[in-house]
């Protein structure tokens, strides 16, 4: 075995496992799957599979999930730079598709760096609803942010905020809300060696402290009716089946969902639940049998069993509607409960200066009737489609939110929708954003470049490129000179700007091929 495990986790998983042991033990032997996640905003399945540079195999659980061989290095091509896929481990995929995501639904993704599942949320919406995703770590925020840009995401919210902020600001608001909960990371031993040695330090204990509070927490978000998934990677019934019997015994009007076999995934193992009676860390309350039987009908992605990691998961769904409570609070009033912290809670919700400085809110610009009348005349010149969202300015750059200003108040913003642009010195410059996620069809001048003759791949690594006149497709009769849409096979990768037979590359530095 190359992977060295704790020998206090071997000792219990034997205790819990008992027969099942060695052969859960063996698979850490065998190799790491990978995955790949079909961006549907950008793609449809047919498409993509007539496309594909890859040999594919359906993933049980992920209509849009397929395992790729590993050494193909799918991160190496340009449909990934033009965010065509995710690449996602296997068993990642499941939380998102058992949250049964309908276009339209207000979904939180409460846990989301490095945004996997809040980009395959995005790609269940369809450029509907309204996205919001968040990661406590400001530094997490940034690859989150980056993803929900790179695949094409129109309808989203991106915050670095406390879950009890967010509940303020959010009451009953969200149809679904997804819960990838900090935990131990048991599960994914097999994949990354290093989460077996800081396995102490990520202690069960203080993962269970969080996760309580999460879970009761998103319970104030959810709108009357509506569906909490929660998973994690790890193995600890303490995080698991004990997390979800305490959450039913706090919250009787809440009740598990049972998760389909048909995929592979296991029941949960209510038996755990007497097993843990008595140790610390074990629920303090005898559990009914009802919620016993409730808690098998949680799912265990077991790596013995299917071809992924170990995730554990739960969908938990409110029984009826609550008494004078509307289908969705509105905005940021605090709920009622909460309402004598109000001045405490006024002073301590005040944008920091790195969350105003993310949003670009310190930066001296244009007014915000110059700065909208920029991008409208950008718009107009460059753009074939009515673009949905509310324009939102923070100095000189304009957003496209899917909420109105007034909901995020207070809270640190990291991006407040689809970031469209900047104005500087009276002009606008689109954003990578904006080219990222427009289909050719909506823009006025295109250049397609082929992943066969190595231009798309000298596009992506920044370079300037010779382009006849004649190459670059326009509508309405507009002249070739200007902002140009490049796509590679027809899906946009980012903006040029050709001029005189030359491609000037705007394609950002951070994001080149390397």
């Amino acid at each position: 075995m190359t992977v060295q495990l704790p020998s206090v986790f071997l000792d219990r998983m034997q205790e819990l496992l008992g027969d099942e042991f060695e052969v859960f033990l063996s698979s850490y032997d065998d190799p790491k799957h990978a995955g790949i996640r079909v961006n549907t905003l950008k793609i449809n399945l047919d498409s993509f599979l007539k496309l594909s540079p890859f040999a594919l195999r359906p993933i049980p659980w992920c209509k849009a999930g397929f395992y790729v061989d590993e050494r193909v290095k799918p991160g190496k091509h340009p449909y990934y730079h033009a965010g065509l896929y995710y690449i996602q481990e296997p068993s990642a995929m499941a939380p998102a598709e058992l949250l049964n995501v309908s276009e339209g639904d207000r979904v939180l993704d409460l846990c989301a760096a490095p945004g996997g599942k809040s980009t395959q949320i995005a790609a269940l919406l369809n450029g509907t609803g309204t996205l919001v995703t968040n990661d406590i770590h400001a530094e997490r925020t940034k690859a989150l942010a980056k993803n929900i840009e790179l695949y094409g995401v129109r309808n989203a919210v991106v915050l670095n905020e406390s879950p009890e902020r967010i509940a303020r600001a959010f009451p009953h608001y969200f149809d679904k809300i997804l819960i990838d909960a900090p935990c131990s990371g048991e599960g994914m031993f097999r994949k990354d060696e290093d989460m077996a040695r800081q396995w102490e330090r990520h202690s069960i204990e203080k993962c269970t402290v969080m996760q309580r509070d999460i879970l009761n927490t998103a319970a104030a978000m959810l709108a009357p009716g509506g569906r909490i998934v929660y998973s994690t990677c790890t193995f600890a019934p303490e995080e698991n089946e004990a997390m979800i019997a305490e959450f039913l015994l706090g919250n009787p009007d809440f009740e598990v969902v049972p998760v389909p076999r048909d995929t592979g995934i296991s029941p949960g193992r209510p038996e755990w639940l007497d097993w843990l009676s008595g140790k610390n860390g074990g629920i303090k309350a005898s559990v009914p049998e009802e919620i016993k039987a409730q808690i098998a009908g949680c799912g265990r992605l077991w790596p013995h069993q299917v071809e992924g990691e170990g995730h554990f998961v739960a969908v938990l769904e409110q029984k009826s509607e609550q008494a004078g409570l509307p289908a969705h609070s509105a905005g940021p009033e605090l709920i009622a409960s909460e309402r004598d912290g109000r001045l405490r809670d006024r002073a301590a919700a005040r944008p920091s200066q790195r969350s105003r400085q993310a949003a670009g809110a310190d930066k001296k610009g244009p007014g915000e009737r110059e700065t909208l009348d920029s991008w409208r005349a950008f718009a107009v010149e460059h753009l074939r489609a009515e673009l949905s969202g509310t324009p939102l300015t923070f100095g000189g750059n304009v957003y496209l939110s899917p909420v109105a200003k007034e909901q995020l108040d207070g809270l640190k913003v990291v991006r407040p929708g689809w970031y469209v642009g900047t104005v500087k010195n009276g002009r606008f410059t689109p954003g990578h954003p904006l080219a990222t996620a427009l289909a050719p069809s909506e823009a006025a001048r295109t250049l397609d470049l082929s992943v066969d003759d190595g231009e798309a791949v000298r596009y992506l690594k920044g370079e300037t490129l010779e382009i006849e006149p004649s190459r670059v497709h326009t509508r309405d009769g507009v002249n070739p000179k200007g902002y140009v849409l490049v796509t590679v096979d027809g899906y946009s990768l980012g903006w040029g700007k050709w001029q005189n037979g030359l491609l000037k590359n705007e394609y950002p530095a951070g994001w080149r091929w390397t």
